[in-house]
């Protein structure tokens, strides 16, 4: 279920720093934000507590227990008795030490809905380079909460490249795929400890990311191929009209021609730019079902990261890759 953003104090709960994000969302600061800051300005300086819950009629509702913001009171989910909720700060801190030395910038961070989901994009200090050209990626950490019991504290290895500003989805399903999870159960601090593997797992999966762009980059598929890639991306719907399945597969084919940053001499017309067409449709030109521009920013944004866009590029990277390999 796609969120709206969070608000806290009447403000989007949402910052970054540098250039304005894929998004356009949140308040821009003018420097890099430590923690402190990160919270206090993207509207995250709030703590959950759980309370006892009751039925309409007060009739006490065991083994169950209410998710409740302590500065507005708004309930932000139903959990059970061993639930131990992670703080915004604690989520914060958790990144923090994964990087010793105290480098680590936060460049976007924010919330959905009435705070249950929360996000912290941090930038690694090393990049991408494609194939010896211009075409970067950054390295990022993506930690995402959720106060509503929904899901684990999870950390994702989120590249990101640069000259589009695409998110890209590199979970392969023949590997360990994206990060960590941690749960809401038992000593969490412990666990969060245990979780400074994080930074090594960052780096054996850029590593091993980098030379399967490069080989993704390398390949030159044939008019047939790429068809066929973007018919497994966007399968025509069993038993229904193809009309909107056609339509998004003609679209693919136009950013895999003349999309952001696919005109370089090194990437024009390879499998890394079929890949690249999937990554731009669903962050910049996928139909969100709202009116209003916040909101569709909003729905895109949870999609990209969380939901089906993310599945979608995560399917489109496979398939990629199999294509890249195909003789």
């Amino acid at each position: 279920m796609a969120h709206n953003l969070a608000t806290t104090n009447g403000k989007v709960a949402t910052m970054f720093f540098g250039e304005v994000p894929w998004h356009r969302l949140g308040t821009r600061l003018e420097n890099p934000a430590t923690a402190s800051e990160a919270i206090t300005a993207a509207g995250l300086d709030y703590e959950v507590e759980l309370k006892q819950l009751f039925t309409g009629d007060g009739t006490f509702v065991p083994h169950r227990k209410g998710v409740v913001r302590s500065d507005n009171g708004e309930v932000l989910g139903a959990v059970g008795n061993t639930y131990v909720p992670v703080q915004n700060r604690q989520a914060f801190g958790f990144l923090d030490a994964v990087v010793a030395d105290g480098s680590l910038r936060y460049h976007t961070a924010g919330a959905l809905g009435k705070g249950e989901r929360i996000w912290l994009l941090a930038k690694l200090p090393s990049q991408i380079r494609v194939k010896n050209s211009d075409d970067l990626v950054d390295k990022f950490l993506l930690l995402s909460n959720a106060h509503d019991g929904s899901s684990a504290l999870r950390v994702y290895f989120t590249p990101i490249r640069v000259v589009c500003q695409n998110t890209l989805n590199l979970a392969d399903n023949r590997s360990t795929g994206q990060g960590i999870s941690i749960l809401h159960k038992g000593n969490l601090h412990t666990k969060i400890r245990e979780a400074q593997r994080v930074l090594g797992l960052a780096e054996e999966f850029y590593d091993e990311a980098e030379g399967i762009i490069d080989i993704l980059a390398s390949h030159h598929p044939s008019s047939v191929q790429v068809e066929a890639f973007f018919q497994s991306v966007i399968p025509d719907p069993i038993g229904a009209d193809n009309a909107r399945a056609r339509k998004v597969r003609d679209r693919l084919t136009c950013l895999f021609e003349t999309g952001i940053g696919q005109d370089m001499p090194e990437i024009k017309g390879t499998s890394w730019a079929a890949y690249n067409a999937v990554t731009e449709f669903v962050d910049h030109h996928r139909p969100t079902r709202s009116t209003d521009p916040l909101e569709r920013a909003s729905r895109r944004l949870d999609s990209s990261w969380f939901g089906s866009g993310a599945r979608l590029k995560a399917k489109a990277w496979n398939l990629a890759f199999d294509m890249a390999l195909s003789v």
